[in-house]
């Protein structure tokens, strides 16, 4: 199981939390190679799955995928957090809700500029320090007979709440701000305390003094614009100053309407990682031209001929992958979801990248294993932690480029077809990674 996101991101620590109370096994790709904030999510292939391209975003082994991070957590979560009765659902539901509507807009609206996300508009500052105190009140009278928010213990009510206000807690509200609403604060250092709100939050550390809005921040946070063409007629000068007070007004408004966007896009700016085949020599083979052939032309008397011919044995690797657990295999169009899953995780592999990869059988009698051709020596998988999620679930076995086994193998699962002796079922379908 996969949550795509940038790191520290408060919507995808509600999945995180949830999934630590629940026992799901989830893999979060949240760094380059596996997923880069504001390419991988604009890809085709992404945008398949989650239309929007907004993250978090989960996919399953199976090939299940959700957008919205609340529909996340809750798929996440067990009965137990979820509400175990229909009042207690109810309940957690409209906790969940109030946090969106309620908590989300004004904790935007005057974090935002302390971070230098968003430019500081005093009024609308001081509006929502009133809404947050409005909040607070109505929080601290429910929490006053109660530790959590429904029932007896932590629900996915208390882990949405809590990420919802995780900044304005670090950045703005100061002690002398906390002092009026006791049992809030108490209910949310409670909270992240716990052992399953720790291992994702860490150590959460309470605002000592209120953020301010930071002019310079705000600057270099900014894209730099192109400074536009001078004007031809003197004429025209006089109007400078009206232009600019437009441009500033309209460069002022989409931030409200983004809202966690412009808070997206921040966040997620960090150093590219390095590239884990930049140590290798520059090979003759060249890979995208093999691809081109493969593509356009007939596998058996042009792609495999020109893959031979090129093939650089020094430079590159095959290996033979097969799929562990064949008897957990049911219908095939979920077996192939595991195989396209896969190759969607693996976006960053390609450039260095070339696979084959078969479902063998009918429902409930398949079995999955591929041809791969790894840039370098290695297994590729492992010189990434963002490769992992799949690798370990196949057996791996590095070929020998000159044996007859490698030769038959590559020729029959690059053309889908061949007599498969090692497999003892029929072809059904097959996939390209490239």
């Amino acid at each position: 199981w996969t949550l795509y996101t940038y790191p520290e991101n408060w919507r995808a620590f509600k999945a995180q939390i949830a999934a630590q109370y629940s026992g799901a096994r989830l893999k979060v790709a949240s760094s380059p190679p596996a997923f880069t904030f504001g390419q991988t999510n604009r890809t085709p292939a992404f945008l398949s799955n989650f239309p929007l391209g907004k993250v978090p975003a989960y996919q399953g082994d199976d090939g299940f995928c959700l957008f919205e991070s609340n529909a996340i957590a809750h798929y996440l979560s067990n009965d137990a957090i979820r509400g175990a009765t229909p009042q207690a659902a109810a309940q957690v539901l409209q906790w969940v809700s109030f946090a969106d509507s309620e908590i989300v807009p004004p904790a935007s609206a005057w974090v935002f500029p302390t971070l230098g996300i968003m430019q500081f508009n005093k009024q609308a500052t001081e509006q929502a320090k009133e809404d947050i105190k409005r909040v607070f009140t109505v929080l601290n009278q429910h929490l006053n007979t109660r530790t959590f928010l429904v029932g007896e213990r932590v629900s996915l009510a208390d882990i949405t709440v809590v990420c919802s206000m995780l900044w304005l807690y670090k950045q703005v509200l100061e002690p002398s701000f906390r002092q009026p609403y006791p049992n809030v604060t108490r209910w949310f250092v409670t909270c992240v305390n716990q052992p399953q709100f720790k291992a994702v939050l860490g150590e959460v550390k309470l605002c000592e003094k209120m953020a301010q809005f930071d002019a310079k921040k705000f600057a270099e946070m900014q894209p730099k614009k192109e400074a536009p063409p001078k004007k031809e007629k003197a004429a025209k000068e006089p109007a400078k100053p009206q232009e600019k007070k437009e441009k500033k007004k309209e460069e002022k408004k989409p931030a409200p309407e983004e809202e966690m966007d412009d808070c997206d896009a921040v966040l997620a700016a960090e150093p590219k990682a390095k590239d884990p085949f930049a140590h290798l020599p520059k090979s003759p083979f060249v890979m995208d031209e093999f691809k081109r052939k493969y593509s356009n032309e007939d596998t058996l008397t042009v792609a495999l001929p020109h893959f031979w011919e090129h093939f650089d044995r020094e430079g590159y690797s095959i290996w033979y992958g097969q799929y562990k657990y064949p008897e957990e295999l049911t219908l095939t169009f979920k077996s192939c979801n595991l195989i396209t899953g896969m190759f969607q995780r693996l976006d960053k592999l390609r450039k260095n990248a070339f696979a084959s990869v078969i479902l063998f059988g009918t429902n409930n009698d398949s079995s999955i294993s591929g041809i791969w051709v790894f840039r370098g020596q290695d297994l590729a998988f492992t010189l990434s932690e963002d490769w992992q999620i799949d690798y370990e679930s196949y057996d791996w076995r590095k070929l020998n480029p000159d044996s007859e086994e490698c030769k038959t193998m590559v020729k029959e699962y690059f053309a889908w077809e061949g007599e498969f002796k090692h497999v003892g079922k029929s072809f059904n379908q097959g996939k390209i990674f490239k």
